[in-house]
């Protein structure tokens, strides 16, 4: 038997041990959270960024304005006349409006500044106005058009920690906007014009629908053909196929292909979709086909694993009764799979949703200005426009390249959120 200083020596050394594996653990565990707070407090400090930036994108500055809408002013002697209406100098009345505002400023050079207070799509707001009031002519009224983007971007940062961005002002420009300050005449407003324009030159004219709208036909060729072939191919890969050597080499692809960089996909595209079958470039059809091949292996593999998670027992207790092979899988196989089929399509959808590289491939880096209106329109996407935003030399445009983000995100986070809750309120345990 061993003596008692011996058990003593054991049992101290098997504490020993246990300490230090706890001790172990407890570090382990603590680089487990320190990671985790790491990539949430970068997430933090990306999300601050891009919401500090953009934020203010959805609002824009409009400057108040004594107008004159006469008939000699604008050219305008039949309110029922197309061409007159269209062809009116409304952008000649703002001037003039400018000029009585500030008598003092007469020569050529300061005229052309001062001038530049008022967008170049400021006509178009007048033009819409006399249209839908035809009786507002000759008279003269005070009218809040939209202010070009400097002086948009010159207002909001005025109560910024750094001070006012003046970028290319002058010190009379300076004075002109601050008296118009001054008096009241300078607001911001919410800029619908954001969420309900396509692509411009000019900052304060530039809005995303277009984009969105190109996104979602893109989107929606996408899903029309990339979740019925990707659940066919899972169908038949994991009911039908016979396990040889053939279907493992056709599985290795699969797998291999969800690994792919998308801008392969994107040439793979330009080759077979534009050149040999040509098709028009920079419209949502082509894109849609492009994002397919991308989504298609995540879309096969998903679907797949939530055929393998039904039970063998429920495709038994279905042929038990009589099912054929095509009723074991329509009837009962197929809805039980269907939520984690319906998961993998959404975030293929997203990753989809999110991508650029390809669609520049095919085109879709296009300055469309028109919103397109079916699937064989020319338009761009969410993605793309960001990047055709973020290499825009114009400051007000930092703000419309974080504010678009804001909005994909808010998509992709839609998106995400709803697979998850798909997850959860339509699983089954077994």
């Amino acid at each position: 038997m061993a003596s008692a200083p011996e058990n003593q020596k054991t049992i101290e050394l098997v504490n020993q041990n246990l300490a230090k594996r706890y001790r172990a653990e407890k570090r382990f565990r603590a680089y487990g959270i320190a990671s985790i707070g790491f990539g949430l407090l970068c997430l933090l400090f990306l999300f601050t960024d891009i919401i500090g930036k953009g934020h203010t994108a959805f609002l824009t500055t409009y400057v108040k304005l004594n107008v004159e809408l006469s008939t000699d002013a604008l050219d305008i002697y039949d309110v029922n006349d197309p061409q007159q209406i269209a062809g009116a100098d409304y952008q000649g009345v703002l001037k003039k409006a400018l000029r009585e505002r500030f008598p003092e400023v007469t020569g050529r050079r300061d005229k052309r500044a001062l001038y530049g207070i008022v967008s170049s799509g400021a006509g178009f707001e007048i033009r819409t106005l006399i249209e839908q009031q035809p009786e507002l002519l000759n008279t003269t009224l005070d009218l809040w058009v939209l202010a070009d983007d400097d002086y948009d971007t010159y207002y909001k940062s005025r109560s910024s920690d750094e001070g006012a961005y003046t970028g290319r002002f002058n010190e009379k420009q300076i004075s002109w906007i601050e008296t118009l300050i001054a008096d009241g005449a300078v607001e911001k407003r919410l800029n619908t014009t954001f969420f309900n324009a396509g692509d411009s030159r000019e900052p304060e004219q530039a809005g995303i629908r277009g984009a969105i709208m190109g996104s979602l036909f893109t989107l929606l060729v996408t899903l029309a053909l990339s979740f019925p072939i990707g659940v066919a191919s899972a169908v038949y890969l994991e009911e039908y196929a016979k396990k040889n050597k053939f279907t493992d080499f056709i599985e290795v692809n699969i797998n291999n292909l969800a690994a792919v960089p998308s801008i392969i996909f994107g040439l793979l595209g330009l080759a077979i979709f534009i050149n040999f079958f040509e098709m028009p470039r920079s419209i949502p059809l082509v894109g849609g086909f492009v994002l397919t091949l991308m989504t298609l292996p995540t879309i096969i593999i998903s679907s797949r694993a939530a055929i393998k998670a039904v039970p063998p027992s429920i495709r038994e207790a279905a042929m038990g009764i009589g099912a054929s092979k095509m009723q074991v899988i329509l009837h009962h196989v197929l809805p039980l799979a269907m939520p984690g089929m319906l998961t993998g399509a959404i975030i293929g959808m997203a990753q989809a949703l999110g991508e650029t590289a390809p669609l520049l491939m095919i085109g879709m880096v296009a300055f469309i200005v028109d919103v397109p209106g079916s699937i064989s329109d020319p338009s761009t996407v969410l993605p793309v426009q960001i990047f055709l935003w973020s290499d825009s030399p114009e400051r007000a445009f930092v703000e419309k390249t974080s504010a678009a983000i804001m909005v994909l995100l808010g998509f992709l986070i839609i998106m995400n959120t709803l697979a998850v809750w798909l997850r959860k309120r339509l699983e089954r345990r077994w």
